[in-house]
């Protein structure tokens, strides 16, 4: 019986950082690719066990079983953007009203620079004529691609739908696959790492839908009170666009600030909504993000941060969306495979109470 090599630890490091560089060059060149197997992943995950339960209990065919899947995680993405569209028509009838109290917010703005910064109005248009100018040019440039992106989205959720439904369909041929790759007297650390990865994958996916339920409510609580008109529909965009780290609570902020000119155009009402935001934030990441979702993944919130960083880099929102389950997945295979175990914790949470360094005395020192 061969012996397993042994490497001393500056060789087992280099191999290590050298294989992570490759799978992250080799997802930035392939992301196109390779960002839509993820994300059907997640949903496979998500979905399985529905799919268990009818394939197993109900005794489905599997492939009735993944189409009744399917149908009921589109029907809750289309009611969503039903609810969405309707709402949206329903605010457009008040399109005339936001155009005014958007000139009076305006007119507040240029007479509140030209009180504290002695810039005339007629200054500031000119100045912003020249700014329209150029944003107009550069506009019918990108309208072109802006059809496309449109395009290619649409393309890309169609694929993700196909690859969530063949993920269902050939769970069992992938777990033979990767049991076929390694030794069976490995394969109960492989049973362990699938297992995991599941609950894993599936804690995550409902910590953010219970993370978006609540940022929903409070902040539609929060405009109600202060007498915003869509308190529900901006509710609701403020929850789903905070699962976009960074990016989309400012998003929502602008898209509510804009809504908010269906009342009135006074300051106080903007000021209103910036605190509302700052509020549900504040309570979002100091006590949402904590309960919810870092109990459920146990990664650190610095290799979180550097993940969606490095993530929205290589792959936009999608790499930033996929950053923290990719994460996971890497910790619970970096903490069952011993020699990548203090990698694992290196991600995770853990804080210890107090470390010192123990230095053993020999005889000649005593």
């Amino acid at each position: 019986m061969t012996q397993p090599l042994k490497l001393p630890f500056y060789a087992k490091l280099a191999c290590i950082l050298v294989s992570l560089i490759s799978f992250a060059y080799i997802f930035c060149i392939a992301k196109d690719i390779l960002t839509p197997v993820l994300l059907a992943f997640l949903f496979a995950v998500l979905l399985l066990p529905i799919f268990t339960f009818l394939n197993t209990k109900l005794k489905f065919p599997r492939h009735l079983a993944a189409i009744i899947c399917m149908a009921v995680f589109l029907s809750f993405i289309v009611g969503i953007l039903v609810f969405i569209s309707y709402q949206v028509t329903y605010m457009a009838n008040d399109f005339d009203t936001i155009k005014k109290n958007a000139n009076s917010f305006i007119i507040e703005i240029h007479k509140f620079i030209r009180e504290n910064f002695e810039i005339s109005i007629g200054d500031q248009k000119k100045y912003l004529d020249s700014v329209t100018k150029d944003s107009v040019k550069n506009g019918q440039a990108k309208l072109g691609s802006a059809i496309i992106s449109i395009s290619d989205v649409l393309l890309d959720s169609t694929i993700i739908i196909i690859y969530t439904f063949l993920f269902l369909i050939y769970k069992e041929h992938f777990k033979l696959f990767l049991a076929k790759l390694i030794s069976k007297e490995n394969h109960s650390v492989l049973k362990d790492i699938l297992s995991q990865i599941k609950v894993s994958i599936n804690n995550y996916i409902v910590s953010l839908i219970i993370e978006m339920i609540v940022v929903s409510v409070l902040t539609g609580l929060g405009l109600w009170i202060i007498g915003i008109k869509y308190f529900i529909l901006l509710g609701l965009i403020t929850g789903i666009l905070n699962l976009i780290p960074y990016i989309g609570i400012l998003v929502a902020g602008i898209i509510t600030v804009l809504a908010s000119l269906t009342g009135s155009a006074e300051i106080s009402m903007i000021l209103g909504i910036l605190i509302v935001n700052i509020i549900v934030q504040f309570i979002d990441n100091n006590l949402l993000v904590p309960l919810i979702i870092n109990t459920k993944v146990e990664i650190n919130a610095f290799v979180s941060i550097m993940g969606i960083i490095v993530g929205g880099a290589a792959a936009g929102i999608s790499g930033m969306f996929l950053a923290i389950p990719l994460l996971a997945i890497l910790k619970i295979i970096f903490d069952r495979i011993e020699s990548l175990e203090p990698w694992g914790y290196l991600m995770g949470n853990h804080i210890p109470r107090k470390f010192a360094w123990r230095v053993r005395r020999t005889k000649t020192q005593e």
